[in-house]
């Protein structure tokens, strides 16, 4: 008769992949880092060039969604990430920061229908016609998330480029991702359609460059940009594609401050149409 031996049992380490087109891809380098006992994907250039691929997809049918539609998907977010509040507190967030991101996206959701509003007016012409100035989206936007804040920093600059109808590529801070792709998880079952936010972890050292001479990419949000000679390099390869650029902060951020509109007017073009008034 055999015994039964008693063995401590391994568990199982997870491994987190990267966020693009909706799904969740490896990195196609095969690359991984340990971060917190767990196995993060190390994106390479060319994860950088398929996120870029699937958010100019998305750019069309999101921006041309309702302002209200985009307001009920942000608001959906915010359900699904207090469902899941504990798993981020599990993870290092402080109830606090998962409290506020929960907040930021309920407040953001409230501003879909209504920052075209604040921002548009028309405008007083001599003539005979209507004049209007109507903010629209850039299209897409590259991120690169502040590291001091994994969850409501985040947050913080994703929302604003989304609700805006942008589509975001967003390079999540190489210390502390696993709130980054966790949050991931929660857009992918949060009727988000895919590619409007794509998600990638690593070194923003590495990537970084490839987003900022992309292209097709937009606008360049360089907030979690802590290196001044990387901050700088980026933004004069930006430069060679006109992108719009929103440079580092001086100094620390404060993200659970009010917001304000900054960040949704950055991202935003202003188009002036002209009309004819009367006969």
């Amino acid at each position: 008769m055999s015994e039964t031996v008693d063995r401590p049992r391994l568990a199982v380490r997870k491994t987190y992949k990267l966020f693009v087109g909706g799904k969740f891809p490896r990195s196609e380098s095969g690359r991984t880092y340990l971060v917190q006992d767990s196995n993060v994907s190390l994106a390479s250039r060319k994860d950088v060039r398929d996120a870029v691929v699937a958010a100019r997809a998305a750019v069309k049918g999101w921006a041309g969604a309702t302002a209200y539609n985009r307001g009920q998907i942000l608001y959906r977010v915010a359900e699904m990430l207090e469902g899941r509040r504990d798993q981020f507190v599990a993870l290092g967030c402080s109830p606090a920061e998962v409290d506020e991101a929960i907040d930021r996206w309920v407040w953001y959701a409230g501003w879909s229908d209504k920052i075209m509003q604040v921002l548009g007016n028309p405008n007083p012409v001599a003539g005979a016609f209507f004049n209007l100035t109507i903010p629209e989206q850039t299209g897409v936007v590259g991120i690169v998330a502040p590291p001091e804040s994994p969850l409501l920093g985040l947050v913080s600059v994703i929302a604003p480029a989304m609700v805006t109808g942008n589509a975001v590529v967003v390079l999540a801070d190489e210390q502390a991702p696993l709130a980054a792709i966790t949050l991931a998880e929660v857009l992918a079952t949060s009727d988000l359609p895919g590619g409007v936010v794509n998600l990638l972890t690593g070194q923003a050292a590495e990537t970084a460059p490839w987003l900022a001479s992309h292209a097709d990419v937009n606008a360049l949000d360089l907030t979690g940009v802590t290196d001044p000679e990387l901050a700088r390099s980026l933004e004069q390869a930006a430069a060679g594609t006109l992108k719009r650029v929103l440079r580092p902060s001086a100094g620390p951020v404060d993200w659970t401050a009010d917001p304000g509109l900054g960040r949704m007017k950055t991202f935003m073009e202003m188009k002036t149409v002209w009309h004819p008034k009367g006969v």
